[in-house]
């Protein structure tokens, strides 16, 4: 197992990175611990199930989605709190009951605790599962102890200290996958982990010496919300000098394709999907085409310019994201390294900050609805 990072140095970033197959494990323990409470809080009514966070939470959501409402057989929605809390009563559109599932690192941003307690307000029967690395944040506090609230608290390691969320989001993504009851071999599935790292810094060290000036991730289905991810740990970490964009392997052909230069390297994540994985390698022939064989990536891939991700049989594509995250991550933080790029704090003028500053919630009044 990876207990430290794959680049050579210090930073947190890197420790953070090469951790996360050791912690995967503890997670599935912290879950474990609180499936019985977890399975009485979804209780059998067919409750409509909202995931939610902002930025890199709101993304977990985005890519456990889908699996778990084929799991469960019930409407699952990724939703983030920053629309929650701009636009409350569109979530709220019809008398079915919701359990609000909140990803949280700190817990601290102003969203969190607003979406939650507007929902409570506008939602009658409202359950709340919250899923966080801090037991300490607000949001923790808030619904600790609550009749209508679970909190599952992961391990301290995976509170990434460092600026940008790569262990935090792994391990709330598998604690989504594992709370609501997937079958997941999480020791084969930290295996793999070790497996995707053990290449890592010669496939990101390439792709950062190619010195892109955009990097275009694509994904399908739930692997679209990795793409999102990915961009924003590229932005992140290299302060915004690589510009990260996301798309699906079909809407990217919509128009984001104008966003192709000489300067640009695609990055595409395969699907393990038999069906899905066809668009995405139509995609990645159309790259070829585009860019020249060397600036197409496709991660999951078998070719010259693939990125291996060996994954456990029967994982599901959620769970397979959790591999394919560990080549975006390094992807960034080699990008970073560059670029003279401190990627513990890429903004040490404050324009951007670890827990987002700035947010004023505004009093929501129903009757202003129009």
């Amino acid at each position: 197992m990876h207990n430290s990072g794959p680049w050579p140095g210090h930073s947190r970033t890197a420790r953070e990175i090469g951790q996360q197959p050791a912690t995967w494990t503890r997670v599935a323990d912290a879950v474990r611990r609180a499936r019985p409470e977890i399975a009485e809080l979804i209780g059998d009514e067919p409750r409509r199930i909202v995931l939610t966070g902002a930025g890199t939470s709101a993304f977990i959501g985005e890519v456990v989605a889908r699996d778990l409402a084929r799991h469960l057989g019930r409407p699952v929605e990724a939703i983030a709190t920053t629309e929650i809390v701009a636009d409350p009563t569109a979530v709220v559109v019809d008398d079915r009951p919701i359990l609000l599932v909140s990803f949280a690192r700190s817990g601290n941003s102003p969203e969190s605790s607003a979406a939650a307690d507007l929902l409570q307000r506008l939602a009658p029967g409202l359950r709340h599962l919250v899923i966080t690395c801090d037991p300490g944040g607000q949001l923790a506090r808030r619904w600790s102890g609550a009749e209508n609230a679970v909190v599952v608290a992961l391990p301290d390691e995976v509170n990434d200290r460092g600026f940008a969320m790569t262990s935090s989001f792994t391990g709330m993504t598998l604690a989504a996958l594992l709370a609501f009851g997937m079958d997941i071999d999480v020791e084969a599935l930290a295996e793999a982990g070790s497996a995707v790292l053990d290449g890592a810094f010669e496939h990101a060290s390439a792709i950062a010496g190619a010195k892109p000036s955009r990097l275009v991730f694509l994904g399908s289905g739930p692997l679209r919300g990795l793409a999102r991810e990915a961009a924003l740990k590229c932005l992140e970490l290299t302060r915004g000098e690589v510009v990260g964009l996301a798309e699906s392997a079909l809407g990217f052909r919509h128009g984001p394709k104008s966003v192709l230069d000489e300067r640009t390297i695609a990055v595409v994540f395969r699907s393990p999907d038999p069906h899905t994985r066809r668009y995405d390698e139509d995609i990645a022939r159309e790259l070829v085409q585009s860019l020249g064989e060397e600036r197409v990536v496709v991660v999951g891939g078998d070719g010259a310019r693939s990125w291996p991700v060996p994954a456990p049989p029967g994982l599901p594509v959620a769970g397979y994201a959790l591999l394919a995250v560990l080549a975006a991550q390094t992807t960034a933080l080699a990008c970073s390294l560059a670029l003279g790029v401190t990627p513990d704090n890429p903004f040490p003028g404050g324009e951007v900050n670890r827990v987002v500053q700035g947010v004023v919630i505004h009093e929501f009044v129903p009757s202003e609805v129009s």
